[in-house]
């Protein structure tokens, strides 16, 4: 069973480095991209869905900690995938800067191309759809943002529940360490007194038998020596 929890825990690892990878070459392909527009947003559309998955295994092996017996090895792995999740936020503000980046170089090329060519009509029609696509950008934006807020609430919600169930099984821990020392005390005690009820015993006994041996010795002696 141990050895199938292995497997399945470096399963995920090797998977969030392979999507971590895909993701940080598709932030650079954008970074680099100089359109047109349809070309930005097939990246971003595979990005996301790369996001998608990398979150996906992030959660599995976030489950995967929680079902651990011992209490070091969970801290452990819900320490790792706290670092993932860093590594994934910083992967999405890293995203944010490259589309910015990129939709600057095409809005440079449409206006580039405005001063130095097309008549009135294409340029109408080319500032139309610059300001689509820039509202469309913009509502995209705000809902990544508002997606990405509701992600970080949840993430410290799940940190805090994790935080109080650990101190509670702390505070488990130090309870039943002060039973067991109670319970110490007490026997270190019950051997004191038994020691002592021992060494009373055995007093007794040897007086005893002084008091025996004393009593055979005067019967001897009026027996055998009746006139001393």
């Amino acid at each position: 069973m141990a050895s199938s929890l292995d497997v399945h825990v470096r399963i995920c690892r090797q998977e969030i480095i392979k999507f971590d990878l895909e993701i940080k070459a598709l932030i650079q392909d954008i970074g680099e991209c100089r359109g047109p527009q349809s070309e930005l947003t097939d990246l971003n559309a595979t990005l996301k869905e790369k996001f998608r998955h990398l979150r996906s295994r992030i959660q599995d092996l976030e489950q995967i900690a929680r079902e651990q017996d011992k209490e070091s090895d969970k801290l452990a792995i819900m320490g790792e995938v706290e670092g993932h999740r860093r590594q994934m936020l910083s992967d999405q503000t890293s995203w944010r800067k490259a589309n910015l980046a990129c939709k600057l170089s095409i809005d440079s090329q449409e206006k580039e191309a405005l001063v130095h060519g097309g008549g009135p009509s294409v340029r109408r029609k080319m500032t139309r759809e610059s300001l689509v696509q820039t509202s469309s950008d913009i509502t995209e934006n705000l809902m990544s943002i508002s997606r990405m807020m509701s992600q970080q609430v949840q993430q410290s919600e799940e940190t805090m529940s994790s935080l109080a169930t650990s101190s509670r099984t702390a505070l488990q821990t130090s309870e039943e360490f002060q039973a067991m020392s109670g319970t110490i005390q007490l026997g270190r005690r019950l051997i004191t007194k038994y020691n002592r009820r021992e060494l009373t015993d055995r007093l007794l006994i040897l007086l005893a038998l002084a008091l025996f041996l004393a009593t055979v010795l005067h019967i001897l002696k009026k027996r055998l020596f009746p006139f001393l």
